[in-house]
């Protein structure tokens, strides 16, 4: 009964994804330039035909029959799908929060992150780890059409064992079978998208040894899932641990090892079995970016999407030298955590592109909570050497594919749920084009950005609907 009832409500989930918004009007860009997500060249003055939230209509303007419906001029201007962030932790509750109980949630906090998600043209968010208290409401009021807000999947409640690494927000087992109570009540009552699971003893870094999960056992919660029909992340940092999860059968990492260069024999490994890896370059290159280029709180995203005095304090921050505490020692961040990660963020950079390159699946992922991250993310991977027509694949259908709903999402493709972003220039010349945005569609509904509950406060709409 249990396993009946929630496949129906998995079903309820990918049906209230599919549909449009009640209404959804006609829409036609014609002349624009076309980039699909999967790599493919760009195709110049198309026409594209979104009806019923989906796309339905991908052909050459030449040939296609007089619009009808609202008509979007395109010539100058480059179609892409909606951005996918595959590694988020909304704001609205602070990371400690346990199973049962947690800190106050900050409802705001949480429709203000997720607002600049859109206004940033991600369209598509997992949460992997969170207060189910925080983002199971906010999941359940986008697929309800309540809130302005990106497709929301999530994880809820991590899964590891006791003591290892986000004990505080997991639900923490200890051996089979008797963990099978637990994982089920969890699943019963949370109905992850995605589960994500910890396997990370960390001594890495500024960080101490911690107890790690047993392999036998992640091996047992990582069939649970899959039997219930839900795929599995693993936080890793190494590649050994790595391996050993994907061995023991999980469906894709929430991080990419960053410890070291990564083995040939591992980007091959990575290759052949098709297991999806997020990127999550940003993390790490934000603590020497904040310190030594506070600036880029200035660029127009970040001051449309963080407020004033946030920025101030970041500023603040890293004009001291960096005074952010890790675990009481603010000397520890200041002279160890920063420092490894400016050495460290050019070897995870380079490790993407050669899983890349090999034909590994690399989606974009930030474990961040802003919109203006995944840009950042989609720099980093460009800096890293991956052409920017692949930036934009592993930004989109690929993050569609760790998700396992590439027949659904993540590229612009007849019969797909038309999710786009309009820009104003060529994001194959830059990736920093991808910023230059014109107007973002969710599910074939143009975001009126005057409407989102933005952290900078109103925005004029990008797009004038009268035109």
């Amino acid at each position: 009964m249990r396993i009946g009832t929630c496949l129906a409500g998995a079903a309820a989930a990918l049906l209230a994804l599919a549909a449009g918004p009640a209404g959804a009007e006609r829409l036609t860009f014609q002349h624009v330039t076309l980039i699909d997500g999967t790599g493919a060249p760009p195709r110049r003055d198309m026409t594209v035909v979104v009806e019923d939230g989906r796309f339905v209509e991908l052909i050459p303007t030449a040939r296609a029959a007089p619009p009808t419906g609202r008509v979007i001029e395109g010539r100058g201007k480059y179609l892409i799908p909606g951005l996918i962030d595959i590694h988020i932790h909304l704001a609205g509750s602070a990371a400690g929060a346990m199973p049962g109980g947690g800190p106050t949630v900050d409802r705001q906090a949480a429709l203000e992150a997720l607002a600049s998600y859109l206004y940033a043209g991600v369209t598509t968010v997992l949460d992997v780890g969170n207060n189910p208290d925080n983002i199971l409401p906010m999941r359940a009021d986008e697929r309800a059409g309540r809130i302005l807000a990106p497709h929301i999947f999530a994880t809820g409640n991590l899964v590891t064992y006791p003591g290892s690494h986000g004990t505080g927000m997991a639900v923490n087992v200890e051996r089979w079978p008797e963990a099978r109570a637990a994982l089920q009540a969890q699943f019963d009552s949370q109905h992850p998208d995605v589960q994500k699971i910890t396997y990370d003893d960390e001594g890495w870094g500024a960080r101490p040894l911690i107890p790690i999960l047993p392999r036998d056992l992640l091996q047992h919660i990582i069939e649970f899932y899959n039997d219930h029909g839900v795929r599995t992340t693993v936080h890793i940092s190494n590649e050994s641990r790595a391996r050993e999860a994907i061995f023991s059968g999980v469906d894709s990492l929430a991080h990419t090892p960053a410890q070291g260069p990564v083995t040939d024999a591992f980007v091959k490994l990575l290759a052949a079995k098709r297991i999806p890896v997020a990127s999550t370059v940003t993390i790490g290159d934000n603590y020497g970016r904040v310190h030594d280029h506070a600036e880029f709180l200035d660029q127009p995203l970040y001051v449309a999407t963080m407020r004033a005095d946030q920025r101030a304090e970041l500023k603040r921050i890293a004009a001291a030298g960096g005074e952010t505490a890790l675990r009481g020692s603010p000397e520890l961040f200041r002279r160890s955590w920063r420092l490894y990660w400016q050495t460290q963020t050019p070897i995870l950079q380079d490790n993407l592109r050669r899983i890349d390159a090999a034909g590994g699946i690399v989606a974009a992922g930030t474990d961040a909570s802003n919109g203006g991250a995944t840009h950042r993310e989609l720099e980093l991977l460009a800096q890293a050497g991956i052409p920017p027509l692949r930036v934009l694949r592993i930004a989109t259908l690929n993050g569609a594919r760790l998700l396992g709903r590439q027949e659904e999402m993540g590229s612009i493709a007849e019969g797909k749920i038309a999710d786009a972003v309009l820009l104003d220039a060529d994001p194959v010349a830059d990736i920093g084009n991808t910023k230059r945005i014109v107007l973002v569609m969710k599910a074939g509904a143009i975001v009126d950005e005057s409407r989102l509950p933005l952290s900078g406060g109103p925005q004029r709409r990008r797009y004038d609907p009268g035109r």
